[in-house]
């Protein structure tokens, strides 16, 4: 993806479409986890051409929702901070997960659903176990026993954020080729 007037209008609207949506499902128990990130990683590994150029996409998606989302709270609009601790452990993950657009590619409509499915399970598995093998031991304790409760209790989460993904990718790759391609299809190639 090339640095242009467009393809800075398609960045700033998945900044947008990230951030409202945290602004919107986060604070919601029952929508938590429903979020564009993980599209928007799959897709940024699928379609920009430079390997390295394409992790800054997801990260700055993140990154301008999460600072949006800190701003906020430190304003009393928020009920949680953008920022929390093992933030860290989720930034590499979605990193993880743009590697596994540069599988993918997406160049058809069963490539596109594989994508969406393969990245949000990927993500399910990967920051469950870091929340069982990172966080507090008052919760899930440190054995299998411990990390099955710890994958059943984010089943929901991960229902959320298949969902998503199986929405956002679509909709991500026909908005990069209307936006930045002025063209109205869903395919990459």
């Amino acid at each position: 993806m090339k640095l242009t007037t467009r393809s800075v209008l398609f960045t700033l609207f998945l900044i947008a479409v990230a951030t409202v949506t945290k602004i919107i499902c986060a604070p919601n128990l029952n929508l938590s986890g429903f979020s564009p990130i993980i599209a928007i990683a799959l897709f940024s590994g699928m379609i920009v051409k430079d390997k390295n150029a394409s992790f800054l996409l997801p990260l700055l998606a993140l990154f301008a929702s999460d600072m949006i989302i800190q701003v906020l709270y430190k304003a009393g609009l928020f009920a949680f901070a953008g920022f929390y601790k093992y933030q860290l452990v989720n930034y590499v993950l979605i990193l993880v997960t743009t590697l596994l657009g540069w599988a993918i590619q997406g160049k058809k409509l069963g490539s596109v659903l594989l994508g969406a499915v393969s990245g949000a399970t990927l993500f399910f598995i990967l920051s469950n176990f870091s929340v069982w093998f990172f966080g507090p031991h008052l919760t899930y304790s440190y054995d299998a026993k411990g990390l099955m409760a710890c994958y059943v209790a984010g089943l929901p989460f991960y229902a959320r954020a298949l969902t998503a993904t199986v929405i956002f990718l679509p909709l991500i790759i026909a908005s990069y080729n209307y936006i930045v391609k002025a063209q109205q299809r869903l395919t990459l190639a």
